[in-house]
């Protein structure tokens, strides 16, 4: 199976529950995993790994604190990322003309640093009355041939 990458963007914690959920999801169907909460670009293995990106967004459209250093790095890397294969999770509020800001830009630059995008980016709303943990485990278990 195949090495996954958790890497994660909160602030106030509740994105780290939406990534343990897939974590476990993913462990279940036999995948290596290994979280980041505090991400960091030189530590996170590349070559031929499926990276998970599971962030909030902040303020008007921001990264989350924990998580500008990888994307500053991400931004600034010419390594050779064409091996990885990524999917995004964005926890934002629908309330707000930025929702998922960071999960979209951070979808985007990915994309042009080569990387695969192997599902289309999951969104998800907290004004809506759900449980984004077993969002993103069904979400993921919907997806389970791409992974």
């Amino acid at each position: 199976m195949s090495s996954f990458q958790i890497i994660v963007g909160s602030m106030l914690g509740g994105t780290e529950y939406v990534a343990e959920a897939c974590q476990e999801t993913l462990e279940s169907l036999n995948h290596q995993t290994k979280l980041h909460l505090l991400p960091d670009f030189s530590q996170i293995p590349s070559k031929d790994q499926t990276w998970l990106i599971c962030t909030s967004t902040h303020g008007a459209g921001d990264y989350p604190d924990n998580i500008l250093s990888f994307v500053d790095n991400l931004t600034n890397t010419e390594n050779d990322l064409s091996s990885v294969k990524f999917l995004v999770i964005g926890v934002g509020d629908t309330s707000y003309d930025t929702f998922c800001y960071a999960a979209k830009n951070l979808t985007k630059l990915l994309i042009t640093k080569g990387c695969k995008e192997i599902v289309v980016i999951k969104t998800l709303d907290m004004q809506q009355d759900i449980d984004p943990e077993l969002e993103s485990q069904a979400w993921l278990l919907a997806n389970k041939d791409q992974l």
